[in-house]
């Protein structure tokens, strides 16, 4: 049986981060552990561009732009949206996560869901926090297994013609 598996060498990935500027407490906080974990994973600060976005909402567009701009080979979408007392919650969790699985579909690049969809305040604080809990951190360790994953299938010929780069 071949098995195809994806490793953590990030030293030849290009990574783009959408970031969202709202409940920017959360998402610097995420931006960091993504940043810092690359880093560790051996990709440099060279290797990464960064796009802020005012919130969540938009984190789906500046995605599929940097996906089919074939100048990166992941992309991280980093967010916080925290219930609050209306719907508003609904509505925007619901466009990024679609949203981000469709730019993902629709480009064959890995574009990875950073956003964290929480009741409170406290509980975005845990997930963004220096902890291990830092889910920027979990989606660039993702971005790199991804990256390494789809480039063993594409030289298998395990994919769809004009997938990958």
């Amino acid at each position: 049986m071949k098995v195809f598996e994806g490793n953590l060498d990030g030293k030849d990935c290009t990574i783009g981060i959408v970031v969202s500027k709202f409940n920017e407490l959360v998402t610097s906080q995420l931006l960091a552990g993504a940043e810092e974990t690359l880093r560790q994973l051996g990709t440099t600060a060279e290797q990464i561009q960064l796009v802020r976005v005012p919130g969540a909402f938009e984190l789906p567009l500046a995605a599929k732009v940097l996906a089919q701009s074939q100048k990166v080979d992941a992309v991280i979408c980093l967010g916080a949206v925290i219930r609050g007392e209306t719907a508003h919650f609904e509505y925007i969790s619901e466009h990024a996560s679609h949203g981000i699985g469709s730019v993902a579909l629709e480009t064959g690049i890995p574009v990875i869901f950073g956003v964290l969809t929480t009741n409170t305040v406290d509980q975005a604080m845990e997930r963004s926090g220096p902890s291990k809990r830092n889910k920027g951190a979990d989606a660039a360790r993702t971005a790199i297994e991804m990256i390494s994953l789809l480039k063993q299938l594409h030289q298998a010929n395990v994919r769809p013609s004009g997938f990958l780069r």
